[in-house]
């Protein structure tokens, strides 16, 4: 697998089932540690809530994973919570299910749909981003090829990045690993080889619905392969 679907940010969802409220938190992660701090977080500001359920997924080869129910029937929160995080096909994320008791009992039925329910919604609802392995290309080019550069550039959807006009104009790309040689046959056909590139080497980099850049994206612990 070259390629990953985690969050961007940090997403609240609720839903009141017979009385009992389900706040759902989703919240991107890079470790464990991230996680149980997270969790801290989270028991903290809901000091009176019943149950904290929560599950969570790290990493992509054999993702690291784990689940509570927090004190609900067995088998009827944290495992359903953290079905709904594989369904969505996520990793590298956190959902905490915070409970406050509306005073009736839901049975086991009742808690596995309400649980599924807010973890689904609040995964729904939460901005995503697509992480893959990218390389900077940084490009150096003379003022007259610019112009035709941005023009390529944009319809073959590669954004520049920091552009800097001095003596030459110098911008950055970030490209799919697989798609650099396509990239650079690109600018050089454009310039007719008058054109300087330097590339990094790959990392994940993630990338948001409105085309930002999120690096370090990678779970601290692991090398990917």
């Amino acid at each position: 697998m070259t390629s990953f679907q985690t969050l961007a940010s940090r997403w609240t969802s609720e839903i009141v089932e017979k009385k009992s409220r389900f706040i759902a938190t989703a919240v991107p992660i890079r470790s464990e540690s991230d996680a149980l701090g997270a969790l801290s977080e989270i028991q903290a500001s809901h000091p009176d809530a019943r149950h904290h359920v929560f599950a969570y997924r790290i990493g992509i080869h054999v993702p690291h994973e784990r689940f509570s129910d927090d004190g609900e029937p067995s088998g009827t929160a944290g495992r359903p919570v953290l079905e709904v995080i594989r369904r969505k096909d996520l990793t590298n994320v956190m959902v905490v299910v915070t409970r406050y008791f509306g005073g009736i009992l839901l049975g086991a039925n009742g808690l596995v749909r309400a649980y599924t329910e807010v973890a689904a919604t609040v995964l729904e609802q939460a901005p995503r981003l697509v992480c893959s392995r990218m390389c900077d290309v940084i490009v150096t080019c003379a003022y007259e090829h610019y112009g035709k550069l941005l023009h390529i550039l944009e319809q073959e959807g590669l954004r520049i990045y920091e552009p800097e006009f001095a003596d030459v104009v110098r911008f950055r790309l970030v490209v799919p690993e697989g798609d650099v040689p396509r990239a650079l046959r690109l600018l050089s056909d454009a310039t007719s080889g008058r054109v300087a590139c330097d590339v990094s080497s790959s990392a994940y980099v993630g990338v948001s619905d409105n085309g930002e850049l999120v690096r370090d994206v990678w779970p601290a612990e692991e090398a990917p392969g």
